[in-house]
């Protein structure tokens, strides 16, 4: 995390509300990509380079359906996933240090879904970096494995493990635990821990409210709220940067059966289930959102020996009942409870910022719901017969909070539900909605190509696998004469 968010005013923001999606980027990573790390020219560059293969021409679009439901789709790219909006970027930062450093790096990933397609073609091919992807084998859609199995490039390594998204994350925090090891071989990963995925993701923050902010005339500026589906909590972690940075924005974290995220917004009850719950919404089929820890980190002050304390505690008993001044942080002004079924209370997130002349009192609000299959698949039933639109499940998460609110007739400022995938990654759940999927040529494609990946079966150790894996690759490097100095 940086050391300090820099505020934006109300004329920043005035200026920045007429930019396109790569623009607000530009802006945001200029903020805190010094020019003595990535000169600004060459930081455009590769943020143009990076979204040059998006099929829309503004990269991201918002839809405007009926009922003052807005839809951000952020699923214009390669694997018609978010995930390509910050890992396209990402990919181009890190090879642009390789490649001045001379340098080849080794990128271990664990996916519950649409992070290891989008890390894969972020990469594929690049003479500097191998990749190898572990996915759950039978916990992530068809077309999900697909994507990742028929990239035949040789940097790129496939393993399918017989275990869920939490369990494979195990034999990697247990090769990235050993510092020696990861120095030896030059490792690294590319999900949402990466803070540059985190940063890119704000641009989705602002680029929703700037696209439904009734005006920016006014004082204080409107409010809009931002529905965030989410599993590990990176693009929740990068709403409430966001409103730490000045933008008034009031977020909600919709998430499916898998609730970790909202027992702790209700109740400060960060604690594991016995087992991940599979839903149709696989891709947030998790129990432990990481980016949480960021989160605790802001609420509690930028303090990181507390936030420390509570993960090593989390992290020995899997459960961690927030302390009681931690969680009054978040509800210290006056709640609004809501009683309807699957939403929490009102967070009203209070924080204060110190800098060297000044105190900023900063008062936003978060609320919380949980979603079951039926309300996914109504959800998408409803959105077709209204809009003729179609849901991935994963968006149905988000906009069945809208329809929740607009069924109970509840005063809202406008809102903005982020859409993560396209529900043409999803054709088995759009047809268990009584819909009818719309499949791309190049999705089709896939069920014809050769595929290639290693199975790790439950009998095997696949901490030793990764690690034998990982020194291959290196001795393979070495005979070529790569620099791994």
């Amino acid at each position: 995390m940086p050391e300090e968010l820099p505020q934006l005013d109300k004329e920043t923001l005035s200026q920045w509300s007429t930019l396109s999606y790569p623009g607000l980027v530009k802006e945001l990573c200029a903020l805190y990509i010094g020019p003595e790390l990535i000169p600004r020219d060459d930081l455009n560059d590769l943020i143009d380079r990076a979204f040059s293969r998006f099929r829309h021409k503004d990269v991201v679009h918002l839809s405007r359906l009926k009922n003052g439901l807005n839809v951000l789709e952020l699923w214009h790219g390669v694997t018609y996933a978010f995930k390509d909006l910050s890992l396209s970027c990402t990919a181009q930062f890190l090879q642009y240090f390789l490649e001045k450093r001379e340098k080849h790096i080794t990128v271990v990933v664990g996916t519950s879904g649409d992070t290891g397609s989008a890390a894969i073609e972020s990469v594929q091919g690049a003479k500097n970096v191998d990749i190898i992807i572990l996915l759950p084998k039978g916990h992530c859609s068809k077309i999900q494995e697909l994507q990742m199995t028929t990239v035949l490039k040789e940097n790129v390594h496939v393993f399918a493990v017989e275990g869920n998204s939490d369990e494979l994350d195990e034999p990697i925090k247990a090769v990235f635990a050993d510092v020696a090891f990861v120095r030896k071989h030059h490792l690294m990963s590319l999900n949402s821990i990466n803070w540059s995925r985190v940063l890119v993701q704000m641009a989705h923050h602002f680029f929703a409210y700037f696209r439904c902010a009734p005006s920016l005339d006014t004082h204080p500026l409107p409010a809009v709220e931002v529905v965030v589906p989410t599993g590990a909590a990176g693009n929740l972690a990068a709403g409430c940067i966001a409103q730490k940075m000045g933008l008034p924005i009031r977020l909600v974290v919709a998430v499916n059966r898998n609730d970790i995220i909202h027992r702790t917004v209700q109740r400060g009850d960060f604690s594991m289930s016995e087992a991940v719950t599979p839903t149709l919404a696989s891709a947030m089929d998790i129990q432990m959102p990481y980016n949480m820890e960021r989160i605790f980190w802001l609420f509690s002050g930028s303090d990181s020996q507390a936030t420390r304390i509570l993960m090593e505690q989390f992290e020995r008993t899997q459960s961690l009942n927030l302390p009681e001044e931690l969680h009054s942080k978040f509800s210290r002004v006056s709640c609004t409870r809501v009683d309807w079924s699957g939403i929490s209370v009102f967070w009203n997130l209070c924080f204060l910022r110190c800098n060297q002349t000044s105190v900023y009192l900063l008062s936003e609000s978060v609320t919380s719901e949980s979603v079951s299959d039926e309300a996914i698949t109504k959800t998408m039933c409803r959105c077709w017969a209204e809009n003729q639109y179609l849901l991935c499940p994963h968006s149905a998460v988000a906009v069945s909070y809208h329809y929740q609110q607009l069924d109970k007739q509840q005063p809202s400022v406008p809102r903005c539900c982020l859409a993560p995938a396209s529900a043409a990654k999803f054709p088995e759940v759009v047809l268990a909605a009584g819909l009818f999927p719309e499949t791309p040529a190049e999705i089709l494609a896939l069920d014809h190509k050769e595929t290639r990946c290693t199975p790790m079966r439950r009998a095997d150790d696949w901490t030793q696998m990764l690690r034998d894996t990982i020194e291959d690759l290196s001795r393979q490097r070495r005979g070529r004469g790569l620099n791994l100095e």
